[in-house]
């Protein structure tokens, strides 16, 4: 029976329509597999690989060990049979001091394609992991930022976050130079999210950030460091204190140090609470009055302006009457002339002057000198400090002004300000980064010192450099003077607006005619039950610091040579004549331990190189030359420390280079000859 018309019109609709069906997936095909298929091809390679990220390697901060390797360990939830899941999570909890219950949910859940487990774990914990040799867990490298000194300049360093982002000081400030490219391993995967055992796995190694470097001196920071846990100690501040040392010519901040402060190791340790007081940089966020220190300023000003004399003569009866407010002196000084005004710090010279300059001028030097404005220097969280609107400054405000009261100033901007009084009067822009280079050491941006403004000429910087070393040298800041250096300085105490508070400071530099270093120290509510001044507290403090930043600077003192080096004769077993003859001889003295007629032993020992008029002990009995006295290393260099201390019969033993800062035991242990003194060396120069 043949097929009727219409089954053929069936047969031939349906050869039709799927012919068009067929010729549609053609297309379909040829859509998807050429035209879209760089697009599917992207679309598919996740579900191809599993990526792995490897933390950007964080630039290092100057002269520091910024990073340490530390590891993640991440989980791939389908690589781990359900039969040994328990067992996994046991094993990790255990190694990581995890919860078992959380580790076991996040590995059991199948729809992810990797899960974290851990971060910045360390390399004990890592190979314990590598040891149980389980197929889905994923070892990536991380980077751990480290600080090798602890609390030393956290300020400045900042720290970072678990991410490793800066969240403050220089880690936030240079976060974009500091932070490199991540890097990642790249794992291939089968439909179902396992690993393959076909297919290379590839690492794409991750590109270094940026090296940035300080101006800080590490060995001054530790000086200054030093000097402020003493002033702490003995002070007691209630508000903590600030030390600043910095180079008068260029603006480079040679250290910053506050109290409190934190390890950036740890800085979430402790209370919540007393982690911003930890964290605040007081040198550049706190404003104080600054008190007498600021009178360096009216008196440049006034002197600029030729508005008083050297020798003109005032009279200071204990206090001044300014539109009938009674404004007090700290003491009665009498008759007196304008250096000793200055010397004294006698507020009813400074309220003259004030008044001879006026607000408008005396203002102009207040902005000159850049108070009421930010330094710029690259660290967050500058504060501008606080001065007064001029129309809203009268007699009294004027007065209190010209003797650093009624005006609010961050140290920061108070020693930048004394700075160019004694550097030939040029503002200069605070420095806290030398350069940015890269990880072959090319520099890549460098940061030179600038010039602000002048805003005094060198006659009259020249003139107050000798102004204020007499306030050293006959004044208020006996304390801050050091032998052998002119240190030129002013104190400062300000009470605050609340009795019995004040603020204590004092500003030194040295030496005078030709400064290589300035210092400030600002102590806030010191408790010290005799004292609150400021030339009693803070300058003892800056004398410390520069004392040993210039011994460490090798300033040479005035008026004080350095003594000729001698090698020390053996006078071992000779008799005590001839010991006592021969030791002469070499322009060295001595002194006797014990009793007889024969040199049993002798310190320093034969062939260590001393000084001329150094003191040899000449032991006269055996049983009184087997303890010692650990002796003072700080400043020495490698080959000095070793010459010093086998020369006592001690041994040594050195970390790191350059000179010392730290030893172990301290000056005046008694050791038994033999024993051994470990002594920390630091570089002088970065």
């Amino acid at each position: 029976m043949y097929p009727t018309i219409s089954v053929k019109r069936r047969i031939l609709f349906l050869l039709f329509l799927s012919s068009i069906v067929v010729f549609g997936l053609i297309l379909r095909l040829f859509w998807i597999q050429v035209v879209k298929s760089e697009e599917y091809q992207k679309m598919a390679l996740p579900q191809w690989t599993l990526d792995v990220s490897v933390s950007d390697k964080r630039g290092n901060i100057f002269d520091r060990n910024g990073k340490v390797l530390a590891e993640n360990i991440s989980v791939i939830p389908k690589e781990i049979p359900d039969s040994q899941r328990e067992a996994v999570a046991e094993a990790l909890a255990q190694i990581l001091n995890l919860d078992k219950g959380k580790v076991l949910q996040k590995i059991s859940n199948k729809n992810l394609q990797e899960v974290l487990i851990a971060k910045q774990v360390d390399d004990e914990k890592a190979a314990e992991i590598r040891k149980l040799n389980i197929d889905g867990i994923i070892i990536s490298e991380d980077m751990k930022r480290f600080y090798p000194n602890n609390t030393l300049a956290s300020h400045v360093l900042g720290f970072t976050g678990i991410d490793n982002q800066g969240l403050d000081g220089i880690e936030l400030a240079f976060d974009n130079f500091l932070r490199g490219i991540p890097g990642r391993i790249s794992t291939p995967m089968d439909a179902i999210g396992r690993k393959m055992d076909v297919g290379e796995e590839e690492y794409f190694e991750p590109l270094p950030g940026y090296n940035v470097v300080l101006t800080i001196d590490e060995t001054i920071q530790h000086f200054a460091e030093k000097a402020l846990n003493k002033a702490m100690v003995h002070s007691k501040p209630s508000k903590g204190a600030v030390a600043i040392v910095m180079d008068p010519k260029t603006g480079e901040i040679l250290a910053l140090a506050n109290r409190p402060n934190f390890n950036p190791n740890n800085p979430f340790e402790g209370p919540q609470e007393e982690w911003y007081k930890a964290w605040r940089n007081k040198a550049i966020s706190d404003s104080y009055e600054p008190g007498s220190v600021f009178k360096t300023i009216t008196a440049s000003a006034a002197l600029e302006e030729k508005l008083v004399g050297l020798n003109e003569q005032f009279y200071c009866p204990g206090y001044t009457i300014v539109s009938g407010h009674r404004i007090n002196c700290w003491a009665t000084h009498g008759s007196e002339n304008f250096v000793q005004g200055v010397q004294n710090s006698c507020n009813a010279v400074f309220v003259t002057l004030g008044q001879r300059l006026g607000v408008e001028k005396l203002y102009k030097y207040i902005h000159d000198f850049g108070f009421g404005q930010r330094t710029g220097i690259l660290l967050p969280g500058e504060a501008p400090g606080l001065v007064l609107a001029e129309s809203s400054v009268g007699p009294v405000e004027l007065a209190t002004n010209s003797f650093g009261q009624g005006i609010a100033v961050t140290p920061l901007q108070m020693i930048t300000a004394v700075s160019a009084i004694a550097n030939g009067g040029k503002l200069m822009q605070p420095l806290i980064v030398k350069s940015i280079v890269d990880s072959n050491g090319k520099v890549v941006k460098e940061f030179k010192p600038k010039v602000v403004r002048q805003v005094i000429p060198e006659q009259t910087s020249s003139t107050m450099r000798e102004i204020l070393k007499s306030v050293v040298s006959e004044g208020t800041g006996k304390a801050g003077y050091i032998e052998g250096f002119d240190v030129a300085g002013k104190t400062g105490t300000t009470e605050k607006y609340m009795p019995g508070k004040y603020v204590a400071s004092f500003i030194g530099f040295a030496p005078a005619e030709d400064p290589k270093v300035i210092v400030l120290v600002v102590i806030d509510e010191p408790n010290n039950p005799e004292t609150h001044f400021g030339s009693q507290l803070a300058a003892p403090v800056v004398k410390s610091i520069l004392e040993d930043t210039l011994r460490y600077l090798e300033v040479q003192p005035r008026g004080i040579e350095k003594p000729a080096s001698v090698v020390v004769p053996d006078v071992r077993n000779m008799k005590l004549y001839e010991a006592e003859n021969i030791i002469l001889s070499n322009k060295l003295n001595f002194i006797i331990e014990g009793n007889g007629d024969t040199v049993f032993d002798q310190m320093p020992k034969p062939g260590a190189i001393v000084e001329e008029n150094t003191q040899v002990i000449l032991y006269l009995n055996a049983e009184k030359i087997q303890e010692v006295v650990v002796p003072d290393l700080t400043g020495k260099s490698v080959k000095e420390a070793t010459e010093i201390l086998n020369s006592l019969g001690l041994k040594i033993r050195i970390k790191g280079s350059g000179f010392a800062v730290n030893q172990s035991p301290k000056e005046g242990t008694i050791l038994k000859k033999g024993e051994t003194v470990e002594v920390e060396f630091r570089p002088k120069e970065n």
